[in-house]
């Protein structure tokens, strides 16, 4: 059983970068519960853990100590770039490494890299806490900038933020060599060579417009190897309301307070109005 650790950058009382109407903090959060939500849909033999699943004020070392603590297999911090620039780039310790930490990051470079059209600005080493202080292969992503209107507009697109989740599920799913559920969860599609948007879309029962929208596509051309979302997945979400529990929203669906706690990387029954939960 694969342990992964997802960590939103920022959160709580540190908003991050902030410009074009963006928070840091706010963009991470969903990307990384994209993350959890796409991992937890499509693949199998692995728990997740999450140093927020709210807008939660949580310092670097509280997060490292947890994962660390957890025996965490994988960490995964999920930021936004702010300085001017355009692209993605992520980063690994600058320090001494394990082989795992390069080569789990160079398949999660490739899959992000197969999603977006961000500037592919490169794979680089830095001197970061959650990097230098993590006892297990980590990486750090920078997910375009915020501060650059064509990034912050895509940033501000749920589809585009999907793209963003899915190259990064399919990038720790690749390096921790995940097993994908059998049909793949039935909401995902790997381009072919000679598949063109119109025989995906009718493969799926689905308009090329709906193709293009649920993925954030902007024009026609896809390539081989590229993963495609076809359906939202039957995943069923309920938010929080000022009284509720867990236990209370686990009768309301027919499920169990330990299977919401798990597909959604809770690790107390604590939850919060306004709260997006996975029930299903």
């Amino acid at each position: 059983m694969s342990k992964i650790y997802l960590d939103p950058g920022h959160g709580g009382t540190d908003p991050g970068a902030q410009a074009n109407g963006l928070k840091e903090k706010d963009v991470t959060l969903k990307i990384a519960l994209k993350v959890r939500d796409i991992l937890n849909r499509d693949y199998e033999g692995h728990s997740i853990r999450m140093s927020r699943t709210t807008d939660k004020t949580f310092s670097l070392a509280q997060r490292t100590n947890d994962a660390n603590s957890w025996g965490a297999d994988y960490f995964v911090s999920i930021h936004i770039n702010a300085g001017g620039g355009t692209g993605y780039e992520d980063y690994i310790y600058n320090g001494s490494v394990s082989s795992n930490t390069v080569t789990y990051r160079d398949k999660l470079h490739a899959e992000v890299m197969k999603q977006v059209d961000f500037r592919n600005r490169g794979k680089k080493r830095a001197n970061f806490h959650v990097l230098r202080e993590s006892n297990m292969p980590a990486v750090l992503t920078e997910n375009g900038f915020i501060d650059t209107v064509a990034d912050a507009n895509k940033l501000k697109s749920d589809a585009y933020l999907n793209r963003i989740a899915l190259g990064h599920a399919n990038g720790i799913a690749q390096a921790l060599g995940l097993k994908r559920k059998s049909g793949g969860g039935g909401n995902t599609y790997t381009v072919k060579k000679g598949d063109t948007l119109w025989s995906i879309a009718q493969a799926h029962n689905m308009t090329v417009q709906q193709l293009k929208d649920l993925n954030g596509l902007t024009g026609d051309v896809i390539q081989p190897g590229q993963v495609l979302i076809v359906s939202g997945g039957g995943a069923v979400y309920h938010t929080v309301k000022s009284g509720e529990t867990l236990w209370g929203i686990a009768q309301q669906y027919n499920t169990t307070v330990n299977a919401i706690k798990s597909l959604n990387g809770l690790t107390s029954d604590v939850i919060q109005p306004g709260q997006r939960l996975r029930v299903k």
